[in-house]
């Protein structure tokens, strides 16, 4: 066996323990309220995108923030949303993003990651539940699946 001199590296799921209790989601009201907890004072400068990770009884097991942007945009990389399910063994997941232009209408790109999401998680057998796009001040959202587009 060929030996080179690069070390094999050791990938890991660390698991941070946070101050968010395991909570049952069964609307999309309640999905938005503990969501929203995830975005601190930044929310009105910065899109960031994050995942709430849920088992089969639609109990929040995780979180992860996939990424942070700038103002008009964020990546979002599905091979890292397909990571974090498959290392949690999630059964779905609410993708949210927010818009800190207050906008809520969803963009084409929004659609469209919405579209690749759901595509990709089809193939892992974990069901895209919701993508919700948050509104920086006030306490209000848009719902792919209560907008008819999911």
């Amino acid at each position: 066996m060929k030996e080179f001199k690069s070390k094999t590296k050791l990938f890991e799921l660390k698991k941070l323990q946070t101050d968010f209790p395991n909570v049952k989601i069964t609307q999309t009201s309640e999905a938005f309220k503990f969501i929203r907890q995830f975005y601190g004072d930044d929310i009105e400068v910065f899109e960031s995108v994050f995942i709430l990770l849920m088992n089969r009884a639609n109990n929040t097991i995780g979180y992860a923030k996939i990424s942070q942007g700038g103002i008009v945009g964020s990546v979002v990389d599905i091979k890292i949303i397909a990571k974090f399910a498959l290392d949690t063994l999630a059964s779905g997941i609410i993708l949210a993003h927010n818009h800190p232009s207050g906008n809520m209408t969803p963009s084409s790109a929004d659609k469209q990651i919405t579209r690749k999401v759901k595509s990709a998680l089809n193939l892992i057998d974990v069901e895209l539940l919701d993508h919700l796009i948050i509104h920086p001040s006030e306490h209000r959202y848009y719902s792919f699946v209560n907008e008819g587009e999911l």
